[in-house]
């Protein structure tokens, strides 16, 4: 059990799945997975930021975890006999924000991050124990804001949302210092030597003072990547860690392939920034975008994969096999075949000041982040698909009062019937249709917007500070250069929609037809919302994703 003095942490109820004891014979069969050690009291295991991470099966004796913060040490548990170490970290390699040190003699044994993955992939018993106390601890740890990141920022500011939703989605703990509501707040900028003018600041490891740093900037200070080496060629690259993506990877790497993913902001695509997902097969109250990510990705690390966070893919080498990727730092990652799951963004719309207030009152996703924002305010939803329901819903739990606006005559062309009856029936939620947003207005922040029937011509000026664009669909393939066939649109062609006529002028260069998901490029795919003629659901996306690997393995036995 958890340590519970004053000066520890305090967990929750579920204290023996986080903290579960393993049984003698549970410890045998973990044995020769690791090294046998005797520690000496007061010898530090694992320093904060220690890029080779390491489990540790306690024995006999105790081991105990601290958070270093200001020249201190926080207790935050003590792991005893029959326990171990660690948490999700240990499957992407990173490293770890605390620090292990033995509190008495102690016998433990070691393990390293492969043979841990070598333990999860083989043994059932210990996987599911295992698995389960490294997620649940990640989950305590982002709740009660342990960790080594402080966010300092204003809950107006776009750069202190970003940070927020890029540590958020990427599971990763932190506290945060709102500017207009913490008092002594000039104590922490004075001791750093940060400027108003600086913020948002994040401070990295207890020392390291980012000023508004990019996504790519916190991925480095943080380690994100360490673990990886972008110059190995590998079985299959996947670009893009949408649901699509993701599905792809646990399916490749469960089937023995070396799998790497590459994604610009975090796990989860468009699918993660959605409230609520209610029709995806297995979850009948519904799961967030969020934790279906979450869940994913941990599944994928599992199994291997190899996820490298914050690199967005700029160019498809693909004059020659093996192919590369290459992202925005130069990098260029060689593939045996490539998985394109890139999907699509939602559409701008045409108002010449929208770039002034994206941040600042124009959002791409409602997720809690935003929710909080716009407490009791009114708010409007544009969009009349799927994504753009759940939205309303979920706003409609908090928001003063939710405005739907749609161009069309009503949503049951493009929205599933649950979600209209649950618009129909809220109170708090009022359908616009046949409208849209003509105008934006304000200084700092969004202030009021214009929108304007286009049946009637009536144009109505609203004081709304936040509004929510869910409409349409870009595809995210401006980045493949001329490599591949698209449609019309800039979805790409895939399997038996590419036209003979489309295959001579690419240079279709083998005997057979591309498979099912194949382009036309021999060995390269396409899955989830970015494939032309796709079905815009998470769970089509799911199985173009998996069966696209089985297409993988012929590509690679050829």
């Amino acid at each position: 059990m958890p340590d519970t003095s004053p000066t520890g942490v305090s967990f929750s109820a579920r204290a023996e799945q986080i903290f579960p004891v393993l049984t003698p014979e549970q410890i045998e069969r973990i044995a020769p997975h690791g090294e046998r050690r005797r520690v000496a009291a007061g010898e530090v295991l694992v320093e904060p930021g220690q890029e080779r991470v390491r489990v540790f099966v306690v024995e006999s004796g105790e081991i105990e975890v601290l958070q270093p913060a200001g020249g201190r040490e926080q207790l935050v548990t003590v792991h005893h006999a029959g326990q171990f170490s660690g948490d999700v970290n240990m499957l992407s390699g990173r490293p770890g924000f605390l620090r292990l040190r033995a509190r008495t003699d102690s016998d433990l044994i070691e393990i390293d991050r492969d043979s841990l993955l070598a333990l999860v992939q083989t043994d059932s018993e210990l996987s599911d124990i295992i698995m389960r106390a490294f997620i649940l601890r990640r989950v305590e740890v982002i709740a009660q804001e342990i960790g080594n990141v402080v966010l300092i920022g204003s809950r107006h500011a776009p750069g202190t949302l970003r940070i927020k939703e890029f540590l958020t989605r990427n599971g990763y703990p932190y506290s945060s210092i709102d500017l207009d509501r913490d008092r002594g707040v000039q104590e922490l900028l004075d001791r750093f030597r940060v400027a108003i003018t600086d913020i948002p600041v994040l401070i990295c490891n207890g020392r390291i003072v980012l000023r508004n740093p990019s996504n790519q900037e916190i991925a480095d200070c943080l380690g994100f990547n360490v673990a990886i080496d972008p110059t190995q060629v590998r079985d299959v690259v996947i670009v893009g860690a949408g649901p699509a993506g993701l599905a792809a990877a646990v399916y490749a790497s469960s089937e023995g392939l070396d799998v790497l993913v590459l994604e610009g902001e975090a796990p989860g695509g468009q699918a993660g920034a959605s409230s609520k997902i209610e029709n995806y097969l297995g979850f009948p109250t519904g799961i967030s975008g969020r934790d279906l990510a979450a869940r994913a990705y941990n599944q994928a690390q599992k199994f291997g994969t190899q996820v490298l966070i914050a690199k967005r893919a700029t160019q498809l080498a693909c004059v020659k096999r093996p192919y590369a990727v290459e992202v925005d730092d130069g990098t260029r990652i060689p593939a045996r075949t490539v998985v394109i799951a890139t999907g699509a963004e939602y559409r701008r719309i045409g108002i010449e000041n929208l770039p002034q207030f994206e941040g600042r009152g124009i959002y791409y996703g409602a997720t809690f982040i935003e929710a909080q924002l716009c407490r009791d305010d009114e708010v409007v939803v544009v969009g009349g698909g799927n994504s753009a329901g759940q939205a309303a819903v979920f706003l409609a739990q908090t928001a003063k009062r939710v405005y739907m606006l749609v161009r069309s005559g009503g949503l049951a062309e493009s929205m599933s019937r649950y979600l209209i009856r649950r618009i129909e029936q809220s109170p708090a939620i009022e359908l616009r249709t046949h409208t849209e947003v003509v105008a934006l207005d304000g200084d700092d922040h969004l202030q009021c917007i214009r929108w304007r029937n286009n049946q009637a011509g009536a144009t109505e000026t609203r004081d709304i500070r936040h509004v929510f664009l869910m409409t349409g669909a870009e595809p995210s393939t401006g980045w493949l250069h001329g490599c591949l066939t698209l449609d019309a649109k800039g979805f790409i062609k895939t399997g038996p929609d590419l036209t003979r006529e489309e295959l001579a002028a690419a240079r279709w260069p083998l005997a057979r037809a591309p498979y099912l998901l194949e382009t036309s490029l021999p060995g390269v795919f396409a899955v989830g919302d970015v494939r032309s003629e796709n079905i815009k659901r998470v769970a089509s996306a799911v199985g173009e994703g998996s069966i696209a690997i089985s297409f993988v393995h012929r590509v690679l036995s050829e």
